[in-house]
């Protein structure tokens, strides 16, 4: 699927990053995103993460929502999931 930059900052950091490292855009707009993306992994733990999307959606765990589900909430799904299978 194509990529249209119609920001003008967004164009010449591109095509900067791409001179500096001589490679065409794409490539370093893949790498850009790349490094983005692992920067923000390790910027937040998978927990940390959880809180800012809890925070963000406005979602407020209470007691009921920390209690694990039953068993057999995760047998019926399985067993669903056998039901729906279509080989």
């Amino acid at each position: 699927m194509p990529i249209n930059i119609n920001n003008p900052e967004a164009d010449v950091l591109t095509r900067k990053f791409a001179a500096m490292a001589g490679i065409g855009i794409t490539e370093a707009i893949i790498i850009a995103m790349k490094e983005a993306i692992a920067q923000r992994r390790a910027a937040q733990t998978p927990l940390q993460m959880a809180a800012r999307l809890r925070e963000k959606h406005h979602v407020v765990l209470g007691a009921k929502t920390r209690k694990p589900l039953p068993s057999a909430v995760f047998a019926a799904m399985w067993d669903d999931a056998k039901v729906n299978d279509v080989r």
